[in-house]
């Protein structure tokens, strides 16, 4: 049996934070979806962001991963932008 479609939950800081005005989103991807999806999504939805597309790095359960890892169902993704700071 083959689920139509996984839960993650979507951590959010800095800029993402900032567009979206919430801590974290809860979105739904076709199972196997690559983690890179969900930065096209919320670049999809907020083309403010699109200045970090390149830069944001991701994490999946507190580990940095590859733009092309899949997403299993719950996880945690968090998009981290560069901070700036001195």
């Amino acid at each position: 049996m083959s689920e139509s479609s996984i839960t993650i939950t979507v951590k959010l800081f800095a800029a993402y934070q900032e567009a979206y005005g919430v801590p974290e989103l809860k979105l739904e991807f076709p199972p196997q979806t690559p983690v890179k999806a969900v930065l096209e999504q919320l670049l999809s939805d907020r083309p403010e962001l699109e200045k970090w597309r390149t830069l944001t790095r991701f994490g999946i359960n507190l580990q940095f991963v590859d733009p092309q890892t899949p997403l299993q169902n719950g996880d945690e993704v968090v998009m981290i932008p560069p901070v700036s700071g001195g």
